[in-house]
């Protein structure tokens, strides 16, 4: 099964950035922490951008920085911004028709997703990047 890892990336990648306490880090050098190509880094490094959570030049000398103070930058934006796949997927079989559970269970497992999400996406509301980065600092 493909796993999305790009919410995971996308704030390692601004971790790097509020790490570094300002500057400009080139995607190279983010690509070289995540082990991970640079055009790979430069594709969320775009998202980011387009939620203007980073700045970026492009170019031979491009780079890009925090948009905003970390303690400004919550989790759930990063996770909007990368357009991260929802807590758990329910699964596209066809319901079997003289199965009770099977014709009920993706409406059943639609309420759950919709809770689950909802705290998920709750809890990240309450999670900056500067907690993170702290956090990192601490180890």
């Amino acid at each position: 099964m493909a796993v999305n890892t790009q919410f995971s990336i996308a704030v390692h990648i601004l971790a790097g950035l509020g790490y570094r306490c300002g500057g400009n880090v080139t995607s190279s050098t983010l690509a070289h922490s995540v082990n991970t190509s640079p055009s790979f880094v430069r594709r969320i490094l775009a998202k980011l951008s387009k939620a203007r959570l980073v700045h970026t030049t492009t170019g031979k000398t491009g780079a890009c920085c925090l948009a905003r103070d970390p303690a400004n930058i919550t989790l759930l934006e990063v996770y909007q911004a990368v357009d991260a796949p929802k807590a758990f997927a329910i699964h596209k079989y066809n319901a079997q028709k003289p199965c009770p559970v099977s014709c009920q269970i993706k409406s059943s497992l639609e309420g759950v997703l919709h809770k689950t999400q909802q705290s998920l996406e709750n809890s990240l509301a309450k999670i900056t990047l500067a907690d993170v980065i702290s956090d990192l600092k601490r180890k």
